[in-house]
């Protein structure tokens, strides 16, 4: 039986493109597989419930209810993707609960694949937070997002050692049309017919990336 995978997108910042790359993994794993389950973790960001309600539900980790109520679903091995947007606010809060209950063991032990992707930034939070992921999350299990729209030059050098993605930054006037509520990134590729334009090759050259990095990521297990 192959793994589950559940990806968790994390920043402790806000505004650093976390919610339009779970939108961007949420329908690349929907068209790639038919299915997927995503949980939005959000207070006043942009959050993934509102741009694919259909395959999304709000979570909570602020009280024990919710923290149970969530891990539930994260621990099944039922084959079906699970996409985490994690809000900054609850970043420190979520990372506490999985080391306290063992989630990562207990994961695994059901072949759950919990797979961080944390969106880089060069603040002074982002520095202290991600050795903290380091000593939790596998080397293996963490993914450096480095989104050129965010970091304007090369990543701290701390984030930059392991598995690396790099997101290629948007001009202003196509991150507007994508950031409408409206668009989907899958409904785009297959209504225009001008593959040429710039927002087509970025959509692809992402899609290409992520399904790159779930083969790396994942194929060792499934054997």
């Amino acid at each position: 039986m192959t793994s589950t995978p559940v990806y968790i997108i994390c920043s402790p910042r806000p505004l650093v493109g976390k919610t339009l790359l779970a939108r961007l993994l949420a329908e690349f794993l929907l068209l790639k597989d038919g299915s997927v389950a995503c949980f939005d973790i959000n207070l006043k960001e942009p959050s993934l419930l509102e741009y694919l309600p259909r395959i999304t539900e709000t979570a909570d980790v602020g009280d024990t209810y919710g923290k149970m109520q969530l891990m539930d679903r994260l621990i099944v091995n039922d084959g079906i993707a699970k996409v985490i947007d994690l809000g900054f606010h609850a970043f420190d809060e979520f990372f506490k609960m999985t080391h306290e209950i063992g989630f990562l063991k207990e994961a695994l032990r059901r072949r759950v694949e919990p797979i961080v992707l944390f969106v880089a930034d060069t603040d002074r939070v982002s520095a202290r937070s991600y050795p903290a992921l380091q000593d939790q999350i596998p080397a293996n299990a963490l993914v450096t997002i480095d989104n050129e729209y965010v970091i304007r030059g090369e990543l701290p050098r701390d984030m930059a050692t392991g598995e690396v993605v790099r997101i290629p930054a948007l001009p202003s006037f196509l991150r507007t049309y994508v950031d409408r509520v409206s668009f989907s990134f899958t409904d785009y590729l297959r209504n225009e017919r001008d593959s040429s334009t710039e927002l087509h090759q970025w959509i692809r050259r992402n899609y290409s990336v992520l399904r790159e990095l779930e083969l790396r990521l994942l194929a060792p297990s499934a054997k």
